[in-house]
């Protein structure tokens, strides 16, 4: 494994300066970006979709829970599947109650919705000790409006805002994807209205959780077969984010 260069603290404190200066450029960047997300349009969420949780059958105003804001991580659950999405697991994983008590602070929630039917949920909850709000949203088109569960014969399959032509022309390997996909969406409550402001899919939640953020600060990275520079690491893994080793 070939480790970074040996240099003298001068010479890594230029080299550490001039980094700083594109990442200072990021930042401008990234505030640029956000501010363009706050002036996105929203649209009105018409459909009355309903959830299961443990305290039975809700709407999706009352997911709410009486906040301004609401962001639904989508955990990829199947309700054929026994357990859930392992890189779904990882990202809830790193999911505190601190967290979610700091963002309640600002009048928004942050709740989980799966597919799978509320029991399979619930049995795979107790099994990781987890005590986060998680609903089922079996039986509902909500997966299939939000496009994080694609099946053409539902719907036509969207994903990142690109169809399924779109996808198969950049691979063809991606013809006929189906099935459950990781995605966040974002929504925001006036009165009793409810409007979708936000979604995001596929790389897009990674800045939202916390490892790929930690591990992008150090020297070897997140040792992930497509990074440069490449063989830095002897442990390569590829880029199924689930953190099983």
């Amino acid at each position: 494994m070939p480790p970074p260069p040996i240099v003298s603290p001068e010479e890594w404190r230029a080299a550490r300066v001039a980094l700083l200066e594109e990442e200072k450029a990021l930042t401008r960047a990234r505030d640029a970006v956000s501010t363009k997300r706050r002036q996105l349009p929203m649209v009105r969420v018409e459909a009355d979709y309903r959830f299961t949780g443990p305290e039975g059958e809700v709407g999706l105003l009352d997911l709410f829970d009486g906040q301004l804001q609401l962001i639904v991580v989508h955990f990829m659950f199947d309700p054929e599947w026994t357990e859930g999405c392992p890189s779904c697991t990882a990202g809830a994983e790193e999911m505190s109650d601190g967290l979610r008590a700091h963002l309640a602070t600002r009048d928004t929630r942050l709740v989980d919705v799966s597919r799978a039917p509320l029991e399979r949920i619930e049995a795979y909850r107790a099994e990781k000790g987890w005590t986060f709000p998680w609903y089922s949203s079996f039986g509902s088109r909500f997966n299939y409006d939000f496009h994080v569960t694609l099946d053409e014969s539902v719907m036509p399959a969207e994903y990142n805002y690109r169809s399924q032509a779109e996808w198969a022309a950049q691979d063809p390997s991606w013809a006929g994807w189906s099935g459950e996909q990781p995605g966040t969406s974002c929504f925001l409550r006036v009165g009793d209205d409810v409007f979708h402001t936000y979604s995001s899919f596929g790389r897009g939640a990674e800045w939202t959780g916390g490892s790929y953020a930690y591990l992008d600060l150090t020297a070897l990275g997140r040792q992930e077969d497509w990074e440069e520079p490449a063989g830095r690491s002897d442990s390569l893994r590829g880029t199924t984010p689930d953190f099983a080793r």
